[in-house]
Formats: structure tokens, sequence, C-alpha cells
């Protein structure tokens, strides 16, 4: 019996695999497509996602071959989001294409013996008392838990009968990755025509446009993207040598349940929003971190009898907060004049530097603060720990003494101690970090211990 199979090999599935084989749990990635695309859907990660993939040394190679830019990716407002100052060790937006983040993942997972099979399409599951049987190319497979990061259109979450509302999109865009036959013909970035707006992105080689689409029913193809593209700007500017087009709508959809029984979902199966804040990739690589470790303890039968429902509860949570943002931001940006004052007050708050730094956080996450019983009251409880000891963070719950007394020693045997520093916090005496990194307690003075935190969250 397979201990975790996942339906996907995206991000969500990839780096989920990765974090199941870190922690010795056997895993078998099944896969439809069996190449990657050739196109791709996203380019960046946020300051978020690269600290999580520090902290398992997954970031450098990513930031070795990818180019940095010190803000955070938001269109709807004429001010630019700073990272400067912002609660992250990796104050940038890093371009980088999504096919590139996955190629290191699926070489990462591979390489600590993840079992990928592409060309493999999951077709149906059942859940019995102790398992669950899917379907896959024909073949029955028993797993002990299914994870489904197979998408928007989610097979796992359709056949395992899991609620997907929201709501529908209301505007539908065409977006191609083309070349301009004149490089001239467009800037770079948004220009407004007599019946809307086309934006230009650049990408080596090529542009991606984006148009508004009139036609959704139809196919995506070149000659839809060109058609579009001219109506909206009242004259032709020639598209040629097409690498991909695709369409996508403001559609808002969320899992009513994350976890149902043995049946777990992660990334798009679990949430579809805009894209705007290009923040996709990342909310499926956060998704993927927050379950790991959770659904690792419960396959070893250590994990406390709610840890793996806290996915569902932290996530769930996230991830609404994601949908509000994107489509907040769509609205935003399609404003009409009976919304202008709407946009003229939250310029001005953006464009301060605290309303600066706090749009920042709110849209790429490093605001997250997940509910941590018996944490205390310092403001890092609950967030994502700076990087205060440097591959700390392996997998396993971390304390770090802070004092420079040695007094978290005595709790070596219940759990991995490391004396570091923290400069900048001198308050600060020791900190418990749960496997993703997050702060699950902190000491700042009197006698208090980690006791109820770590059984809380490790059953320590």
């Amino acid at each position: 019996m397979i201990d975790v199979l996942i339906a996907g090999a995206g991000p969500a599935g990839l780096m989920l695999a990765c974090e199941l084989r870190l922690a010795g749990v056997g895993v078998a990635v099944v896969e439809r497509d069996a190449q990657r695309p050739a196109y791709c859907r996203g380019f960046t990660l946020n300051a978020r996602s690269l600290d999580l993939l520090a902290r398992r040394g997954l970031a450098a190679p990513l930031i070795a071959e990818g180019w940095p830019v010190p803000h955070a990716a938001f269109g709807s407002l004429p001010v630019t989001l700073g990272l400067a100052g912002t609660f992250t060790g990796h104050p940038y937006t890093l371009g980088i294409p999504q096919t590139r983040v996955e190629e290191h993942l699926e070489q990462q997972a591979i390489r600590t013996g993840a079992d990928v099979r592409r060309g493999q399409e999951l077709q149906a599951l059942e859940q019995t008392g102790d398992a669950v049987i899917a379907t896959v190319n024909g073949e029955r497979l028993r797993a002990a838990y299914v994870v489904g990061c197979d998408g928007g259109r989610s097979t796992v979450r359709k056949r395992a009968g899991i609620n997907f509302p929201g709501t529908d999109a209301g505007m539908h865009w065409l977006l191609g990755d083309v070349e301009l036959a004149d490089p001239e013909a467009l800037p770079y970035g948004p220009t407004a025509g007599p019946a809307g707006t086309v934006v230009v992105i650049p990408r080596p080689g090529y542009v991606r446009i984006l148009a508004e689409d009139p036609q959704p029913s139809t196919p995506a193809t070149l000659e839809a993207l060109q058609s579009a593209v001219d109506q909206t700007l009242g004259r032709h500017v020639e598209l040629v040598r097409p690498r991909w087009v695709s369409r996508f709508g403001d559609a808002a959809r969320q899992a009513d349940r994350y976890v149902h029984g043995r049946v777990i979902l992660a990334g798009d199966a679990a949430h579809i929003h805009p894209p705007a804040g290009a923040i996709g990739v990342n909310v499926a690589l956060d998704d993927a971190f927050n379950l790991g470790w959770k659904l690792a303890a419960t396959v070893h039968g250590t994990a406390p009898d709610h840890l793996l429902e806290s996915y569902h509860t932290e996530r769930h949570a996230a991830g609404s907060r994601v949908l509000a943002a994107t489509r907040a931001q769509t609205l935003l940006g399609n404003a009409g004049a009976e919304l202008q004052p709407l946009v003229e007050m939250l310029t001005r708050v953006a464009a301060h530097p605290d309303g600066n730094r706090a749009f920042a956080e709110v849209l790429t996450g490093l605001d997250t603060r997940y509910d941590m019983p018996g944490g205390g009251d310092h403001p890092w409880v609950g967030r994502l720990c700076p990087d205060l000891a440097p591959g700390a963070t392996d997998g396993g719950p971390v304390l770090l003494d802070l004092s420079g007394t040695g007094a978290m020693r005595p709790w070596s045997d219940r759990v991995r101690v490391i004396e570091a520093s923290c400069p900048g916090q001198p308050e600060l005496r020791a900190v418990l970090l749960r496997p993703d990194g997050h702060v699950a307690w902190a000491l700042v003075d009197g006698d208090d211990s980690p006791e109820q935190a770590l059984r809380y969250w490790s059953g320590l």
C-alpha cells in the first residue's frame, strides 16, 4: 500500500512530495501529462514563498537563475508596493518561470525517493475505513491517503464529493505568448484603447499579451486574440508566431472542506481565483508546506487527533483571504467612474509608507498568522519566523534557545534545541518553531515553558 498518493505534478503536488519524503513517508505522484507543458502560466515567486523554500535549502538555486524586483505584484492602483522593511528575509519578488520551479521541485522529489509517474491519470476513487482505492489508468491502487493537487477541475475533488462553492466568471480575458510583427507597435505595460486596455508583458524572446475576451464561448486561438486586441485598441497590431493562447476569467471558488476523511485538497484543487497579484503558484506552495508535516505525522501515527484538521482550519481561512484580495484587485482594475473615489482613497493609503508596507504584506501573505494555543502574546507568535538559525527547520520542530545561558537544554530529550541569537529582538529568550517555520511559542520573561505548545502540535 502507498502511504500517500498525490494526483498532480504541479507546484502543490511536487512541493508536498518533497515535504513528505523529508519525513520518510512513501509517496507516489501521478500526473496526467506525459511531459511538462511547453507553455508557462506563472512567472513569479513572492517573498513568502522564498522564505519557505529557503528553510529547505530550495530557494538559492531558484534565486540564482531568476531576476529579483524589489516590489510586490499589484497592478490595480497607480502605486508601486515596495517590499523593503516588510516581515521577510527576501524583500523582493523573484521573476522565474513556473516551469523552472516545477523542474527544480520534481528533481528534488525524485532525489529524495518520490515515485513520480507521468502519463498516469487518476480516474476514480473510493474511501474505505482505512484506505483510499484509486483507479489510475485502469489500475486500482491502495493508499492510506490521497491528495488532490490536480487543478481547478480536480478529479479528486469531484470524485470525493467535495463541494466547490463560489462565483462564476463575469469577465474573461485572452492571454497569449506571441511576438509582435512590429516590436515597436505596442509599449510594455497597459495600453488604453476605445474598448478597453491591452497589457503587454515582456518575456525572453516574445511578449505575453492580455486582452478582454468579447467571445468567451469560442476557442482560444491566435485569431481570437488578434481580433480582441484589434477591437480593444481600434487599430490593427499584428501578432505572429504564437507559443500559447489561453483564456481565463474572474471566477472565485473554494472547496468547503480541504480534508474529507482520507482525501485532501491543495493548490488550485482547493481554490481558484482571479490571477491578480500573481499569487497562484505561491498559495499552492504555502498549502503544501502547511500540509506536509501534518500529513506525515498522521501517517506515522504520532499526530495529535486535531492535527490534520488544522490544515483545513488554517489554509481555508488563508484561501478565503486570497480570494477576497484577488477579487478586490480585479474590481479596482476595472473600476468605473462610480468607484474612482475609492480608488483615489486607496491610492493615498498605499502611497503612505506604513500603508504601502501593509498592502505589500497582505497581498503577498507575509501577514499570515495562525492561531497558536499556549503560544504567548509576542508579535511573532503564529507568524513565519525569520531565519535565525539557517538549516534548523529540516522538517521537525525546533526549539531556539536565544537566552545565551542554555536555559532550554533540559528540553533536548523531547525536541531539537539549537542555541541562536536575535539581536533585533533582545527581549526574546526562546522560540519554538513548528516544522513549517511558524512560531508556535515564544518566551519573553517569566518561567513559561513550551510544554503546552509541544503537546498541541507534536504530541510530545
